[in-house]
């Protein structure tokens, strides 16, 4: 179980925020200076350098929206600079692409974070601009709406494995939706039937919180309150639930923990924008009570079967049922390890993390739930180990900066270095971009700067 530190206070990582960013900025121009984008989108570091894995190009977003933070939390110019020329260059594709899940995650962290940039004033506001990345949003929106199974209950945004198929990662690309929904954009689909964002969206995060996540109330014999499953499989031709299974975690009874990560950010950044909608748009779909209540139980649920079954320093394993964990002792009760010879950690579902405890425990404190303040106090925790070695690299020959990420595990996709028996001391544009993410969201907190949110650009 996590050891909370209810003595840290968010100014205590000012200096070590400060650090990060130098450490940061140099990492993005070695990327910017090294690598041939020729080749492909670099999705993880193999004995410090970046290199790309064919699977799909969900990490693009993730790369040129460093940059963009990057300026957004030092001032540097040149990083937006770099951004801005990456997105209207390269990202192109990925707003048509129909093939995967992942608009949330390369859409709203190019466009969406631009855009986000020009309403907040922290780049000059060019009218065209700002058309362009709007209309960017609105499709973007529209074609993951697209990616559509209709359910028993309602329905979801299936992964790139097909219709069968609800990814618990998703619940990060209903971002995509919210921002279409709240730019008043609409899919058309034969005969100009017009499809609701709103409705979507609401859906899929409804699929998610009923399937994805477990509360002990006895689904199965592994039903852990808060635990997830990667994948949810359904049956495509009468629409009922068949099975939970995992593609990167050891199984569909276990919990992959970046899955889990997913779902504790997913869920409290839904629930923040969830107050900007009006409740005259939620009465069709069953009111603000019942919405608020079945995402806040998700929510609650996920981040509390983290904080139970994750080391001290608040940094996990890659899978909590991993095979080898038992030799490891009795792991839980000590800091994580990891340079062991038996399981990897995964940084990176740590950095998502905790960017979704804070956020959680900010919305539950106006709520005036005093639960807030352990979510909050937690995710401070987890991110205070992120900013230190071994964690953050500090090496100047190293291309990534948030260390010990893992991608695919089960196939083996993770370098292990010589000696070792398993993977360790390597990046993932994911971590690295979520180590910022959160990164920039403490310090514009620490700044009494605009609170930061993904729906930012269409308030």
């Amino acid at each position: 179980m996590i050891k909370i530190n209810n003595e840290l206070r968010a100014e205590d990582l000012a200096g070590p925020l400060k650090r990060f960013w130098d450490h940061s900025g140099e990492k993005i121009r070695m990327i910017q200076k090294s690598y041939d984008l020729s080749k492909g989108t670099p999705v993880y570091t193999v004995e410090g350098k970046y290199t790309t894995r064919g699977w799909t190009e969900w990490t693009q977003g993730f790369q040129f929206g460093s940059a963009i933070l990057q300026f957004d939390g030092t001032g540097e110019t040149q990083f937006l600079d770099y951004g801005k020329k990456q997105t209207v260059s390269s990202m192109a594709p990925h707003i048509s692409h129909t093939g995967v899940h992942d608009h949330g995650f390369n859409n709203v962290s190019t466009y969406g974070n631009l855009l986000r940039l020009a309403k907040e004033g922290k780049m000059e506001k060019n009218e065209w601009e700002v058309n362009f990345y709007e209309l960017a949003l609105k499709i973007s929106g529209a074609v993951q709406a697209g990616r559509w199974t209709t359910t028993k209950t309602g329905g979801y945004i299936h992964s790139f494995n097909g219709a069968h198929s609800l990814f618990v990662d998703t619940i990060r690309s209903v971002r995509s939706l919210m921002l279409s929904y709240k730019m008043k954009h609409v899919m058309q689909v034969e005969n100009d039937v017009r499809i609701s964002m709103l409705e979507r969206a609401l859906q899929h995060i409804e699929s998610t919180a009923k399937y994805s996540v477990f509360y002990g109330e006895g689904r199965d014999s592994y039903d852990v309150r808060g635990r997830t499953a990667h994948e949810i499989i359904f049956n495509t031709k009468d629409g009922n639930y068949r099975c939970p299974n995992s593609q990167q975690g050891y199984s569909g009874f276990t919990t992959w923990t970046r899955g889990l990560a997913w779902a504790i950010c997913g869920f409290a950044e839904e629930l923040e924008f969830l107050e900007t909608i009006p409740d005259v748009d939620l009465e069709e779909f069953g009111g603000r009570k019942k919405i608020e209540s079945l995402m806040l139980k998700a929510a609650k649920a996920t981040s509390d079967f983290y904080i139970e079954f994750t080391p001290l320093d608040g940094i996990p394993y890659w899978d909590t049922g991993a095979p080898n964990l038992y030799k490891l002792g009795n792991y839980l009760d000590r800091p994580a390890d990891p340079f062991n010879q038996y399981e990897p950690v995964d940084s990176s579902a740590a950095a998502i993390t905790s960017q979704g405890l804070l956020r959680l425990g900010r919305y539950l404190a106006k709520k005036n739930d005093d639960t807030g303040n352990n979510y909050w106090q937690a995710g401070l925790t987890v991110l205070n180990t992120l900013l230190q070695e071994p964690y953050l690299s500090i090496d100047g020959m190293h291309e990534g900066l948030l260390l010990h990420s893992v991608y695919h595990w089960p196939n083996r996709w993770d370098h292990i270095p010589n000696g070792a028996s398993v993977a360790q001391g390597e990046s993932s544009m994911w971590g690295d971009y979520h180590i910022r993410e959160v990164a920039l969201y403490v310090q514009k907190l620490i700044n009494k700067e605009p609170y930061y949110t993904f729906y930012n650009c269409v308030q």
